[in-house]
């Protein structure tokens, strides 16, 4: 059994000591969770880069990296020369604990009013703080910004699975990547399922109404309930504005008995329609259409009724206190109701 002393790229301190079998991504898998990095790449002490496991020796020390050149310790004496290349292009940024090597170019030009170009077009300027291997600390979600910096590199925006567009656009909009925004936000709407807009039977409309708690509020505006049946149902509470309850067929909506108590059905087409018996109390029917209704012996307390067209409805029976009845389309006979 082999075994070899591996070190962060760029720093004698703190080796881990492991063993060496099965592959070179075996190896990597080991290096990765013992120094708490993404290892890509392995090198040995004169930099060069292992490709195979077996060029590996007994007692060899090794120097692992996340993707950026090496960097050798014995001549770096200073991290901050080594890793953040004062006299190149070169930087390390250390976002959330993970290490990311670019240059200052890739940073700056793409969008030189971000902020991250404010922080690195001049150096020093920000003061940013750097870790005990030089590399500037940013508190930052890594998988976040892994992509925003592949975009400021080729301009493309690559996502993989897993990652949420929603972080990635946070990041975005907190770095000030204008351009990258204007992307995201087209690939989160473009994301969305469609919305289905198509109808629902009458079946499945009384089935969705027995399935609601009372004191859950059910909105159906607009809905076509031509002819539905809906005995004894309770609706207290439900918005149904505009809704359209006429059959052409001639076949009439049947409320009978139903609880309506504050429901709001405003602009609604019920031609025929019958709610004997029904609760209506502080329900809205403002403008609504109850020619030749059938209200007889239901609960209109406090019921809007403005504008509504009553002509032949049948309120005998109806308990209409405190219910208006102002600007009726047509007159209302005492003989319609007897309440």
């Amino acid at each position: 059994m082999r075994r070899v002393t591996l070190f962060l790229n760029g720093s004698p301190k703190n080796g881990k000591v492991v063993a060496v079998y099965g592959t070179l991504s075996d190896l990597l898998s080991v290096a990765s969770s013992k120094l708490g990095i993404k290892a890509t790449s392995v090198y040995n002490g004169k930099g060069g880069l292992i490709d195979d496991i077996a060029l590996i020796r007994d007692d060899d020390v090794l120097f692992v990296c996340e993707g950026e050149p090496f960097i050798d310790p014995q001549t770096d004496s200073k991290p901050l020369e080594g890793l953040l290349g004062s006299h190149t292009d070169w930087l390390t940024l250390n976002v959330g604990g993970r290490y990311f090597t670019t240059t200052r170019s890739t940073l700056v030009n793409k969008e030189p009013d971000s902020m991250l170009a404010h922080m690195f077009k001049d150096k020093g300027v920000w003061g940013n703080k750097q870790d005990h291997r030089g590399a500037f600390l940013i508190d930052r979600s890594p998988e976040y910004f892994e992509p925003i910096l592949n975009y400021l590199r080729h301009g493309q925006l690559i996502v993989n699975d897993g990652i949420n567009l929603l972080g990635v656009l946070e990041e975005a909009r907190f770095f000030g990547i204008d351009s990258l925004i204007e992307h995201l936000e087209v690939a989160i709407k473009n994301s969305q399922p469609p919305e289905d807009h198509s109808p629902i039977s009458r079946k499945e409309f009384v089935r969705f109404l027995l399935a609601t708690p009372t004191k859950s509020e059910l909105r159906c505006q607009c809905a076509n309930l031509q002819g539905v049946k809906m005995l004894c149902s309770n609706a207290e509470g439900a918005s149904l504005k505009l809704c359209n309850f006429e059959d052409p067929s001639g076949l009439k909506a049947n409320l009978e008995g139903a609880n309506l108590k504050g429901v709001d059905m405003e602009g609604s087409q019920m031609t025929g329609i019958n709610l004997r018996v029904a609760t209506l109390k502080n329900a809205k029917l403002k403008n609504c259409n109850l020619r030749g209704a059938t209200l007889a012996g239901t609960d209109l307390e406090n019921c809007d009724l403005s504008g509504c067209d009553l002509q032949e409805a049948n309120l005998r029976g109806s308990n209409v206190k405190g219910a208006i009845f102002e600007e009726m389309l047509t007159p209302l006979h005492m003989s319609q109701s007897v309440r």
